[in-house]
This record gives structure tokens, C-alpha cells and sequence, in this order.
């Protein structure tokens, strides 16, 4: 007697259904509808991500997935003008030049997000601020605005970007500061250099890690290079001190020679 057996179809997980973060919009003061992923976190820190020129939150996907593992929570925005956050126009419409262009009022999305983050009784000091090229200077910029952060990542920052200058902000943070940068670009190895020596200055130079990869840049050079570098800098953002010598003279005592 044959037996007959019916196959039942397979039960497939898409990766992106379990485990993925929240598709989210965050309201500014001045109207953007900012879209972003949100995860909640599970040591109650979290990380802003900010993105390059051009690009949108999906940059850091692979670095998301890391902060995650090591139970970081995090909000990664698609910035006004780029992704999904696009109510009020596209960034290829923005002036390029201006201290007041829709470039430099970027800073009010990364105010809006920690704002989401407090309403969620999150306060400001368990907020890391991580940016990339044009995200770094919005990031650094930000601290103006938002001086009490955990932290600051600046994934190859320079000087200026669309007017977005970074040094007002780091001259007067004092908070730990992770700057990465590719040794191949030098005009981004020197303006990163710069910004090294400005926060060595306000922040010193147990708050400031500075790391260099051959090449690449931004969230690339972060993904294939430095992650572990990025994660172990989160878990420990500041040096230990380094203990003062004993200023006591230490008196050994020797035994005298045998008369013979």
C-alpha cells in the first residue's frame, strides 16, 4: 500500500520582518517631515545617525545592525532633502552657501530627534551623535544647540561643508569626541587634523580618539575598517586617567655586607 504524504509550503522569514527597526517620522519646529528609523535600545543609550551629502539613512545599515548587537538603541534620519524627507523640497534645490541655508538648519532635525528620544524619558546625556561627511559637520555643529550628548562621531569630517562649519561647535564641547578619516584624501587628513587639535583643546586629549584607514571614507571606511574601533569607542569613550608618579621616594633597604 503507497502512502501519500502532502508537502506543506515552507514557512520563509524575511530578513527585514523580524528584528527591524521602526519606520518612524519626527515633526521639526521649522515644518520637515523627517523620516527615520528608530530601535529601541537595551542598555538605554542611543545613537543619531546622520548621513552624507546625498545620501539617506540606509548608509549606515550594516553599522546599524552592529549597534544594535551591542545593544544600543538609535535613530537614523533621512536629513531634510534627502530620502523620504522630502516634504518642503529636495537638497539639490538648497543654497549652497549661507549660515542660514536649509544645510545649516539641519542642526534643527538632530534637535528634533533628541527631543523624540527625551519624550521617551531618554535624557540627553545617554545620546550619541554620529555623522558622515556632511552629517559630521551637521553633527559637530549641533553641539551648539545640544551640548549635554554623550559623545560625538565624526566619520571624515572637514572644515566646512555647504557652509556647515565644524570647529564653533568643537571648540566648546567638552564631551568625548571619535573622529575617523582616510590617510589617502590629504586635504581631509589635514582638516581632520584640525578639528583633532581643537578638541584635543576644549575636550582633552583623554575624551578625543582620532583613527585613520588608507581608504574609503565616511560610513564605508567605518564599515570595512573601524566598526569594532566605533563600538569599543561607545562602551568606553574616555581614557582612564593616567595616575600621578608617587611623589614619595620609595627607600630600599639593603642589607650590609658580612664582616669578615
Amino acid at each position: 500500500m503507497k502512502k501519500f504524504f502532502k508537502l506543506l509550503p515552507a514557512l520563509v522569514l524575511l530578513p527585514c520582518a523580524l528584528g527591524a527597526a521602526e519606520n518612524i517620522t519626527i515633526d521639526t519646529e521649522d515644518e520637515w517631515t523627517l523620516s527615520a528609523l528608530y530601535e529601541p535600545s537595551e542598555n538605554g543609550r542611543y545613537v543619531i545617525m546622520l548621513h552624507e551629502l546625498g545620501k539617506n539613512k540606509d548608509e549606515f545599515a550594516k553599522l546599524e545592525n552592529k549597534i544594535k548587537n551591542a545593544g544600543y538603541g538609535f535613530i537614523a534620519l533621512d536629513l531634510r532633502g534627502h530620502g523620504s524627507s522630502i516634504n518642503k523640497g529636495e537638497y539639490k534645490t538648497f543654497a549652497k552657501t549661507g549660515t542660514d541655508n536649509e544645510f545649516n538648519q539641519m542642526v534643527r532635525d538632530v534637535t528634533a530627534a533628541i527631543g523624540l528620544l527625551n519624550n521617551k524619558d531618554i535624557p540627553t546625556r545617554d545620546i550619541y551623535l554620529a555623522g558622515s561627511g556632511l552629517g559630521a559637520n551637521v553633527a559637530a555643529k549641533s553641539l551648539i544647540f545640544n551640548p549635554d550628548i554623550a559623545g560625538i562621531a565624526l566619520f571624515t569630517p572637514s572644515l566646512k561643508t555647504r557652509d556647515v562649519l565644524t570647529m564653533n561647535g568643537i571648540k566648546i564641547n567638552t564631551k568625548p569626541v571619535f573622529i575617523a578619516v582616510s590617510s589617502e584624501d590629504r586635504k581631509q587628513m589635514m582638516e581632520a587634523s584640525f578639528i583633532r587639535n581643537a578638541a584635543f583643546l576644549s575636550s582633552g586629549e583623554g575624551n578625543v580618539v582620532f583613527m585613520t584607514a588608507y581608504n574609503l571614507k565616511g560610513s564605508d571606511m567605518v564599515d570595512k575598517y573601524l566598526s569594532e574601533e566605533f563600538l569599543q569607542w561607545l562602551a568606553a569613550p574616555q581614557r582612564p586617567p593616567v595616575l600621578p608618579d608617587d611623589a614619595q621616594e620609595i627607600i630600599l633597604e639593603v642589607p650590609a655586607a658580612p664582616q669578615l
